[in-house]
């Protein structure tokens, strides 16, 4: 394999040099070349945005640190996406990042290395706060740090992500063929709305052996197709062997008026000090709303197994249809719950539509412990929690064959 060391195009390791240009010119020449691996060597290379092509391995050396700039100008909108119908249509309408690639195939980002994504410049305090302590900047921070849409063959293996700003770590948008192994993502959990991987409308994905903490959801699946040309399913992901904290959900699963979201498989999870544990949630409709679909939201044949979940501030289980019609929903059915142990604040929750009851829903082996207040203070404080405790709802409402087989309830 070549290799394309960005020090020979004159990027500067010391943490102060802003080495856009320098990166871009190895990746260009990379590309070039009909592909090969980048390197981020030892230093620390502070960066704008940058585009990745068909073939580059983006490899982070163990002592090297890609370090995102802090001035928002370095993360301009990029002005005519192949992929994209409108970025307009984008969650919070807009395409800046740091690494981006459309419509490419075998790329990847490797290494034992570093993304500082340099996250204290675009946030600030909460004067009086409920949730999460901090708050965006007013100035276009950068939406997403890792941007990929229209690619296959996508390969995220061993990199450590830090110091996320409220803006996602991975938006993986229309893609095929994607695994991401071994990576570290850890973001300050009283950061909003720095989640995890984001799958979008993506097909044969695995995420495997992830260590993942965020200040909004670690994984999530949706079929958001709004931006895109024609609606596309959400199929065939796979999440296992993972550890999750957030101050939000560890797994979400849709939102507001989706696609189709089916044949997916979650197990072997650790989550702890978490507000949620795992959210298939389809909230109030709004105009306004930056980031929402165009359809009937389905979601269907999901299995999680083997799910450890402790210190949940909010409900472990969580599924829900918002009773306004504006808020699209075709179904929530097949959905299986097997060996999971839960200890937090609440029981889980079921709650359909009456013309739109969540179906078929099966536990298994599960044992649900709910914890007093004391043990687990303060939840106002704690993302998500804040909200997802009111108002009191039943456990179940709505709901059509909901099986609970060697299942246990204790407080």
């Amino acid at each position: 394999m070549r290799e394309f060391d960005i020090r020979v195009y004159g990027a500067v390791g010391d943490g102060q040099t802003l080495n856009t240009q320098a990166i871009q010119s190895a990746i260009d020449a990379c590309v070039a070349a009909g592909g090969g691996r980048v390197l981020i060597a030892e230093g620390t290379y502070m960066t704008g945005s940058l585009t990745l092509g068909s073939g580059v391995e983006l490899h982070l050396a163990c002592d090297g640190t890609l370090l995102g700039s802090p001035r928002c100008e370095d993360y301009p909108e990029k002005p005519q996406l192949k992929h994209i119908d409108n970025s307009y249509d984008l969650p919070r309408h807009r395409n800046a990042c740091l690494i981006f690639a459309e419509e490419c195939e075998d790329i990847s980002i490797t290494g034992m290395g570093t993304i500082d994504c340099n996250g204290t410049y675009f946030v600030e305090k909460s004067d009086a706060w409920k949730g999460w302590n901090y708050l965006r900047i007013d100035a276009p921070t950068p939406p997403r740090v890792v941007f990929f849409t229209g690619c296959q063959n996508i390969r995220v293996e061993n990199v450590a992500m830090v110091n996320q700003p409220s803006g996602w770590s991975y938006w993986i948008h229309d893609c095929r063929y994607v695994v991401f192994d071994k990576c570290r993502i850890y973001a300050e959990v009283q950061y909003p709305n720095n989640d995890g991987i984001h799958i979008n409308s993506c097909t044969d994905v695995t995420i495997a052996n992830c260590s993942i903490t965020c200040g909004d959801d670690c994984i999530i699946v949706r079929a958001n197709n709004r931006s895109l040309r024609e609606n596309k399913v959400c199929e065939r992901v796979t999440v296992t062997n993972c550890n999750l904290t957030s101050y939000s959900a560890g797994i979400r699963i849709g939102w507001v008026n989706d696609g189709v979201i089916r044949n997916c498989c979650f197990s072997n999870i650790v989550m702890t000090d978490t507000s949620v544990g795992i959210a298939i949630a389809l909230p109030k409709f709004h105009e306004e709303m930056a980031d929402r679909g165009r359809e009937d939201t389905l979601v269907e044949n999901l299995s999680f197994n083997n799910i450890m979940m402790d210190q949940i501030y909010g409900r472990p289980i969580k599924i829900f249809v918002h009773p306004l019609p504006e808020t699209r929903c075709a179904g929530i059915r097949n959905i299986d719950f097997s060996h999971i142990q839960s200890r937090g604040l609440e029981f889980p929750h079921l709650i359909g539509r009456e013309n739109c009851k969540v179906k078929n829903i099966r536990f298994n082996a599960c044992r649900f412990e709910k914890l007093p207040e004391e043990d687990l203070p303060d939840y106002r404080h704690h993302g998500a929690a804040c909200w997802d405790r009111k108002p009191e709802l039943p456990m179940l409402k709505y709901t059509e064959n909901v099986v609970f087989h060697n299942t246990e309830f204790t407080e």
